[in-house]
């Protein structure tokens, strides 16, 4: 487990906000930390903490983006996610590209006024036109490297 790892499963109530491109490594890292939580609290979150708007697009065990349905599929993500707030699950998380600081307000914001701990978890650099061209060769759900690209031109950082 990393440090930064050790640091957030050390808070009683965490809220962790994954942000990055496509491909750049985040629902890995989500994995990693979920594993390094033991088993009880790994199936916990997995079943009642983790909150991918990905996972609407996932039909016969194939992921189907449809950009008609991502406002639909963000607000019943988000749903999801201040559900898990509101009956106080210990750790709970968004793994969203969260490209642009609106994105993901309403998760930092509902997570702040149920009284968690929020840790922003930015994997990989944005801007960086070598991570860029990384990602779009990893992500797997074939973005292409323009888009790629462009959602990297508009990357907010902190």
């Amino acid at each position: 487990m990393t440090t930064e790892m050790r640091s957030i499963a050390s808070t009683e109530k965490v809220a962790i906000i994954m942000r990055g491109l496509p491909g750049s490594g985040k629902s890995y890292w989500a994995a990693r930390f979920i594993e390094s939580q033991g088993i009880e609290q790994a199936v916990r979150i997995k079943q009642h903490g983790y909150f991918s708007t990905d996972d609407y697009f996932v039909q016969d065990g194939e992921y189907r983006f449809n950009a008609k349905r991502l406002p639909e599929y963000h607000q019943r993500n988000l749903a999801r996610f201040i559900s898990a707030l509101s009956t106080s699950e210990p750790v709970v998380i968004c793994d969203n590209t969260n490209v642009c600081h609106w994105e993901y307000l309403a998760y930092k914001t509902a997570a702040e006024g149920f009284g968690y701990q929020v840790r922003m978890v930015l994997v990989g650099d944005p801007k960086s036109s070598k991570h860029q061209a990384l990602c779009a060769k990893r992500n797997s759900h074939n973005v292409p490297f323009a888009s790629i690209r462009k959602m990297g031109q508009m990357f907010e950082l902190d």
